[in-house]
């Protein structure tokens, strides 16, 4: 798929966004102090959040999914930016909060919000179908949330994530790299992922002690393989537990034994002797499907 075309950052309305007064006074209106827990941090700085918007390529009919809006500094740019937004959040107190910063900074904006109170790992519908992520992931648990939503919801067609910035070399790299492993292959399955940038540490309150990366994707479509998504990750999460084994002595435990391995291998066009970080996600598809019994 291609990516929308690009607007420059002009073309988006120049509209008051939160700045580092507005996220500690709402922040103490609630009483929140941001946790290490929910890895909260909250942007303070309106230039990055124009940054981020222009880097994610909205057009102007979409719908973004926004994980984590804390006090919306990122959803005010996005309703500016996009048709509407639906921000899942797992705070309450956030997540209630929400709609009156919107309705207060937004007034004519405030119904194209949709605020879903959920866990994003847990969640399994919205009120509207996403076409576009962006979002301010945790630390923690931006990998698998980025693998859940591309997983459950197809219409997600684009987005842009801000992760830990060496998470966002490891969900960019491509086989060969140092950083390539599981979640470079599991991303590479849904779209093609691109480092799109680096932000500072002093754009956060809290401040965080890294860096943080923008990694931005585009869907495409997995392997054609007769084998399941899950097969194709098990036989990964098997070639990354050992990595500096080779592929046929990291994939024996998988594949009953090392000479079932070699087979497989050997079937998918790949080197028994190679390594797991230098094959492509369409070889690991390969190997899966190598060790399905060919029908009658």
């Amino acid at each position: 798929m291609t990516e929308p075309a690009s607007r420059p950052e002009s073309a988006f309305p120049v509209l008051p966004l939160l700045g580092a007064s507005d996220v500690r006074r709402l922040a103490a209106e609630i009483g929140i102090r941001p946790t290490k827990t929910l890895g909260q941090n909250f942007v303070i700085d309106g230039n990055t959040i124009r940054r981020i918007v222009a880097a994610a390529r909205l057009s102007a009919d979409e719908t973004v999914l926004e994980v984590g809006p804390g006090l919306g500094s990122l959803t005010l740019g996005l309703l500016d930016a996009a048709a509407r937004v639906v921000a899942v959040e797992i705070d309450p107190v956030l997540a209630t909060r929400l709609p009156d910063t919107i309705a207060a900074f937004r007034p004519g904006r405030a119904a194209n919000l949709d605020v879903v109170l959920s866990d994003a790992m847990r969640i399994t519908e919205l009120p509207v179908q996403p076409t576009s992520l962006v979002a301010n992931l945790p630390y923690n648990v931006a990998v698998p949330v980025v693998l859940n939503l591309l997983e459950r919801f197809p219409s997600l067609r684009h987005g842009l994530v801000m992760v830990q910035d060496e998470v966002a070399d490891r969900l960019a790299a491509g086989p060969g790299s140092k950083t390539y492993g599981i979640p470079s292959v599991k991303a590479a399955w849904y779209s093609q992922m691109r480092k799109a940038g680096v932000i500072g540490m002093n754009v956060f309150w809290p401040a965080p002690k890294i860096s943080s990366g923008l990694v931005a994707f585009t869907r495409h479509e997995p392997p054609v393989t007769r084998a399941s998504r899950e097969e194709v990750f098990a036989v990964i999460d098997a070639a990354f537990a050992q990595r500096r084994k080779t592929l046929r002595a990291a994939l024996a435990g998988w594949a009953g034994g090392a000479a079932e391995a070699e087979r497989c291998l050997t079937a998918a066009g790949v080197d028994p002797r190679a390594r797991g970080e230098v094959i492509d996600v369409a070889a690991y598809a390969r190997i899966a499907e190598a060790k399905i019994p060919l029908l009658a």
